[in-house]
């Protein structure tokens, strides 16, 4: 819906939202531009819990899979069952290796006439090389590059609903339902679902008309978000990271990621090694939030009785202290645990993003 503006300048048009941002006190970072944060980042987390913030994700890839053979293609390259959605219906799944290690993490959107998928920053360019190896000679499948097309936004908190319905929209319902819908001119996708556990809805638009959809958000009474703020509430609920949590150390059972895998569906890359993971109850290690007495380096050992059962590998500082994101083994534990981490004490905590099938024995 967006084919005319493929070939306006990138710059010209992002440059545009950029200045609107700027007006909000929008501190930018890296080649090209994101916002790292608005000068507000506790004000922006409160507001995601008890209000409506607006998260600037535009640094985020968005990829585009069309032709008639795009939705099998899509089930057979990852873990959810692509082929039961449809148009209007989205899910998240997970690209694997064939050894099951985690790629990324996606969102996919099924539409009309193509799958959009929402990828992270740093996975965009492997994905677009991941799926082009994939796409065999008489393959009806053609993935395209969108990042530089769309805009992408969070609505994140209990008030996100209610700023939309100012604008006489009738929304979608279900995670990941979506629809097409024109506010004053201005043309948008929208999705259920903040990307994180916080309720929300993902807001796609062009780059020419985002800077009057952010002001649009703003006026409605959104508190801007920046990449700081987000990083923070995604280790705090545990949405698993790329380079992170989500690296080929691990595959996105140990990662938490249950909620984005069929069990039932057939072949796909990678599926043999989850299918063994399941039977034989043999996720060996666990993604578990981590409550941190101070401040500790990602990478360092999480200790029980001076035997290392983990590693963690976020952390954030919030106003209740500092939270890390680690992987224990799952003999050791689970909530409530101790684990040493240098000279500090951290707590084995729950949190919201991960979904586990605990394994009962050995």
């Amino acid at each position: 819906m967006f084919e005319a503006l493929l070939n306006r300048p990138v710059n010209m048009m992002l440059q545009k939202l950029r200045d609107s941002q700027q007006t909000d006190g929008a501190q930018l970072e890296g080649e090209p531009s994101m916002v790292k944060s608005f000068g507000q980042d506790q004000e922006a987390v409160i507001a995601a819990s008890s209000g409506v913030a607006i998260c600037d994700r535009t640094h985020w890839g968005l990829l585009e899979l069309k032709g008639a053979d795009r939705l099998s293609f899509l089930h057979n390259q990852s873990t959810n069952d692509l082929k039961a959605l449809k148009v209007g219906q989205g899910c998240d799944t997970v690209i694997l290796t064939s050894t099951a290690r985690t790629i990324d993490l996606v969102s996919a959107y099924v539409t009309e006439d193509s799958i959009l998928l929402l990828v992270s920053p740093s996975r965009r360019e492997q994905l677009l090389q991941w799926f082009d190896r994939y796409i065999f000679f008489g393959d009806k499948v053609e993935c395209c590059d969108l990042t530089h097309t769309l805009a992408t936004f969070s609505l994140l908190g209990p008030e996100s609903q209610a700023l939309l319905e100012k604008w006489g929209l009738a929304l979608p319902t279900e995670l990941h339902q979506h629809q097409t819908v024109t506010v004053e001119d201005i043309t948008l996708r929208i999705a259920v679902g903040s990307g994180l556990s916080t309720p929300g809805y993902t807001l796609l638009v062009s780059y020419e008309q985002a800077a009057e959809l952010w002001q649009m958000c703003r006026q409605a009474g959104a508190v801007p978000m920046g990449t700081q703020a987000w990083e923070q509430l995604r280790v705090q609920q545990g949405r698993p990271s790329p380079d992170a949590e989500l690296t080929e150390d691990y595959n996105p059972l140990e990662a938490g990621l249950w909620h984005a895998i069929s069990l039932d569906k057939g072949c796909y890359i990678g599926q043999e090694t989850i299918a063994r993971l399941n039977t034989y109850n043999g996720v060996k290690q666990q993604l578990w939030g981590i409550q941190l007495e101070e401040s500790a380096e990602p990478g360092a050992s999480l200790l029980l009785e001076d035997r290392k059962v983990g590693i963690l590998t976020s952390q954030v500082q919030t106003a209740d202290g500092y939270l890390g994101l680690g992987y224990i083994k799952t003999k050791a534990g689970g909530a409530g645990l101790k684990v040493q981490i240098g000279e500090a004490t951290g707590t084995v905590v729950a949190v919201p993003c991960l979904t586990r099938a605990i394994p009962t024995s050995e």
